[in-house]
């Protein structure tokens, strides 16, 4: 389906003609307004983003500096918490061997209440 040349150029002039129609609906001070406003907000965004892009920066250097320190720290804390759950694993386990061979040791069951207040933890026999 050709178009042939007469027909192309009707279709340009019927173009042409709409768009002279078209914009004599809208106001050419309208436009220029929205274009100004257009601009202002590109301006304002590409403000923005240059001081998020500064501030991208700026706190993967700080994170660069403090890594070290709380990786350090984050080990540190770990060997300490398996320390003091050895240490206490060690506590409950010499309290339970003193239950045993001294029953009457605590006759207010305080040494038992301790136990009991916490399920998760076995008396070791």
């Amino acid at each position: 389906m050709a178009v042939s040349e007469s027909e192309a150029e009707s279709i340009r002039e019927a173009s042409k003609e709409l768009s002279r129609q078209f914009k004599t609906l809208v106001d050419a001070h309208d436009l220029d307004s929205l274009k100004h406003l257009q601009h202002l907000i590109l301006g304002r965004l590409q403000d923005s983003n240059a001081v998020l892009s500064h501030f991208n920066e700026y706190s993967e250097n700080c994170f660069a500096e403090v890594y070290s320190d709380f990786a350090r720290n984050t080990r540190l804390l770990k060997t300490m918490k398996s320390d003091l759950d050895h240490i206490f694993q060690k506590i409950r386990s010499m309290k339970a061997k003193i239950m045993a061979t001294y029953p009457d040791a605590f006759p207010d069951e305080s040494m038992r209440e301790a136990f009991d207040s916490r399920p998760d933890l076995e008396i070791p026999q």
